[in-house]
C-alpha cells in the first residue's frame, strides 16, 4: 500500500509531497481519466519558465499524490497554485471535492485501505475497531523520504489521534 511513487529513483528523497483526498472513491474510469490529467499536467508544469520535475500518482482510487524534486527546481508560489486550480479543475471534471481535508483512511483487519469522514471514523475509535495499532495514512507527509517511511503509521503514534 506504499504509494508506487514513493520508489521513483528519479526523483530525490528530499522532493516535496502534497496529498490531497477525494470526498468519495473515485470509480475505475474516473481514475484512469484523473492519472492521465496528471501525467500530461506534470509534462507541462513549470515555474518561472522552468520546466519541473514533477510526478503524481492516483492511489486508492481516493488520493491524489503530487510530488516534485526540487533538487531539480524550485516549485514557487504561482507553480503551486497552478497546480491548486488544476486539482480544482480536475475535481470539478469528475464531480468530487480533491480537497477534503477531513477524511481518514486506514487498513482494517483484512489489510483493505478504507475512508470515512471525521465523525465516522471517530465512532470507529470509540468503538474500538480502530485502535492504536492500527494502520492510518498520513497525509501530512511532505517529503518523498516521508512517503515512503512514515505513509502507513500506527494510530496511536499518529496526528490523528489528537482529533477524537
Amino acid at each position: 500500500m506504499t504509494p508506487i511513487i514513493a520508489n521513483d529513483i528519479k526523483f530525490s528523497p528530499d522532493s516535496r509531497i502534497w496529498v490531497y483526498t477525494s470526498n468519495r472513491a473515485l470509480t475505475e474510469e474516473e481514475a484512469l481519466f484523473a492519472q492521465k490529467n496528471l501525467d500530461a499536467f506534470c509534462q507541462q508544469w513549470t515555474a518561472h519558465n522552468q520546466a519541473l520535475l514533477a510526478k503524481a500518482e492516483v492511489l486508492e482510487n481516493q488520493f491524489i499524490i503530487l510530488m516534485v524534486d526540487e533538487t531539480q527546481a524550485g516549485a514557487s508560489g504561482c507553480s503551486i497554485d497552478k497546480s491548486v486550480h488544476f486539482l480544482e479543475r480536475l475535481g470539478q471534471e469528475i464531480g468530487t471535492d480533491l480537497f477534503e481535508r477531513m477524511r481518514f483512511a486506514w487498513v482494517d483487519e483484512q489489510g483493505v485501505m478504507r475512508f470515512a469522514n471525521r465523525p465516522d471514523f471517530v465512532t470507529l475509535v470509540r468503538e474500538g475497531r480502530i485502535h492504536g495499532d492500527t494502520l492510518v495514512a498520513d497525509t501530512l507527509v511532505q517529503t518523498k523520504a516521508q512517503l515512503s517511511e512514515k505513509w502507513l503509521v500506527p494510530f496511536g503514534k499518529s496526528w490523528h489521534k489528537r482529533l477524537v
